[in-house]
């Protein structure tokens, strides 16, 4: 189990002990960053027509897909 989703278990206070319960909350905890990804990968911002507009558009999705990433990366999470 990823070490921080060990540590949100505990501070939930949630007491894991074995496999298949920890499995579980692994996969509880998976679900979750996996629906916040699925929301960032999904997230558009309205421009205008503008090429200034369009880059801004280009920006910021990069932003977003390299906070997707680290957000992945931080809880473990694979695809």
């Amino acid at each position: 189990m990823n070490e921080r989703i060990k540590e949100l278990l505990e501070q939930a206070g949630v007491k894991y002990v074995t496999m298949p319960k920890d499995t579980v909350y692994e996969k509880f905890a998976e679900l979750i960053v996996k629906e916040c990804i699925d929301k960032i990968e999904t997230y558009r911002i309205p421009v205008g027509n503008s090429s200034s507009g369009e880059l801004a558009c280009e920006w910021t999705y990069d932003a977003l897909k390299e906070i997707r990433d680290e957000i992945k990366e931080h809880f473990g999470v694979e695809e």
